[in-house]
């Protein structure tokens, strides 16, 4: 809880994972993936209930054993590739009401601290903004970014010419998936975690790992061992 509103954390964990077959589950430094989404929420110190939203019997019986509540099985319809975060997000503000705010924590983003959820809820609250998403700066500036024509011609992305050097290009923020936070009544309203009202809450690059291929799952898996990212997650 914070100011008196009440917070609910929704963990979407599906079964169907093309690119990284049950990588929800897949063993990352030690612990299933899901498990230091849940523990990260555990943590943190705003969060009033935490659950797991998912159609998978292995999923669900993993995020029990690691203490988070499954108080409902997702419907299939919900399940499919075609289906945004927003849609499981919906089903459990109607599943579960009485929350004034809902925070989605997707289990692709295993090295978000506790500290930053409780960050992007405190700014979303402090700046009475309707949401507050995670960020980071993107390795690649798209004033730098190109499309390729049928012919394998360079198409400047932004339809415009730049020389600057990179450091005199202006700073850009990319979403990274990790937490997004919204008002539930502005949720349900909008059906989205991002438009003209969102805030942006910026995150550290070395937590910013999202994880959709194999090689993001060695990428976060050298991060987990070094020493640096062990002192920086210690309360």
């Amino acid at each position: 809880m914070i100011a008196g509103k009440k917070v609910l954390a929704v963990i979407p964990a599906r079964g169907g994972s093309k690119e990284v077959p049950r990588k929800n589950i897949r063993d990352l430094g030690g612990k299933p993936l899901l498990a230091w989404t849940i523990e990260a929420a555990q943590g943190a110190k705003y969060i009033d209930r935490l659950v797991l939203s998912s159609e998978d019997p292995e999923i669900i019986d993993v995020a029990r054993k690691w203490g988070c509540e499954v108080p409902f099985v997702r419907p299939a319809v919900l399940s499919g590739d075609e289906i945004h975060a927003v849609d499981p997000a919906l089903h459990a503000v109607s599943t579960l009401p009485g929350y004034d705010y809902l925070v989605l924590l997707q289990p692709t983003s295993p090295l978000r601290r506790s500290a930053d959820i409780d960050g992007c809820i405190e700014l979303c609250q402090q700046l009475n903004a309707r949401s507050c998403v995670t960020v980071t700066k993107p390795d690649k500036h798209p004033f730098l970014m190109y499309t390729l024509d049928s012919a394998g011609v360079m198409h400047p992305l932004l339809n415009r010419n730049v020389t600057a050097r990179r450091q005199d290009l202006p700073v850009v923020y990319a979403l990274n998936g990790s937490i997004y936070v919204c008002e539930t009544t502005h949720l349900v309203a909008t059906r989205s975690f991002v438009d003209e009202h969102s805030v942006a809450y910026v995150m550290d690059k070395q937590f910013s790992v999202d994880i959709d291929s194999e090689l993001d799952f060695t990428l976060a898996d050298a991060l987990i061992q070094q020493q640096f990212f062990r002192e920086a997650t210690v309360p």
